[in-house]
């Protein structure tokens, strides 16, 4: 499909440019968006009748941008707080969805969809690089800093999680301490097992003592 661009388009060209595109994609998002128009002689001739009024859009469009990535490095790095283990792993991830919002919090605008982050989604404490694709010739590199909510574990200078087998040998050890402790349920905290004992030892003499005393009765 041939289309005429009404705007810059990432990847595709400026304003004014004539290009091919696959048909479900100028059909489907160029053309309703209005950044681009079926290149037929009617609008190449409409198109240069509008040029000084969409060359003129599309400063106004660059000059917006240029505002907001400077709206962006007034915040930076931008703060956002999520849930964290000991060694600073995050419950969960820190997305363009979580940057978004944080952006929106900080009184920014920015997409999910301007949000690029090649290495996925940010998975643990600390501060982090993203890129914000903010128009077709701007990006914006941004640091997000990660951290922990308030009274929960903050990741240690140096501290690393436990290797594999060490992780492992600390769940045996755990698992034996817990069956030690079931075994001493019920025992006496001071006289332990051996109190128990007397304890049975008793409660079997006591049923001999009842029958001496019925005999005796007799």
């Amino acid at each position: 499909m041939r289309i005429i661009l009404l705007e810059t388009v990432e990847s595709l060209g400026g304003i004014g440019d004539i290009v091919d595109v696959r048909a479900g994609y100028g059909r489907n998002y160029l053309l309703p968006q209005g950044k681009a128009a079926p290149a037929t002689e009617e609008q190449i001739a409409a198109f240069e009748e509008r040029r000084s009024e969409l060359m003129a859009m599309e400063r106004e469009r660059m000059a917006a941008t240029t505002a907001r990535a400077a709206q962006v490095q007034a915040v930076l790095p931008l703060t956002i707080i999520a849930n964290a283990g000991p060694v600073g792993k995050l419950y969960g991830s820190v997305g363009p969805a979580e940057i978004s919002a944080g952006f929106e919090e900080a009184g920014v605008e920015v997409s999910r969809s301007e949000v690029q982050m090649p290495d996925g989604p940010i998975k643990e404490l600390g501060e982090h690089p993203v890129t914000l694709k903010l128009h077709a010739d701007v990006q914006q590199e941004a640091t997000i800093r990660v951290v922990g909510q308030a009274g929960e574990t903050e990741v240690l200078p140096g501290a690393e999680p436990l290797p594999a087998d060490e992780d492992e040998e600390a769940e045996e050890t755990l698992a034996a301490a817990g069956d030690a402790a079931a075994d001493t349920d019920g025992e006496d905290p001071e006289l332990g097992p051996a109190a128990d004992e007397a304890d049975d030892d008793a409660a079997g003499d006591e049923p001999q003592v009842q029958a001496a005393d019925s005999a005796g009765d007799g």
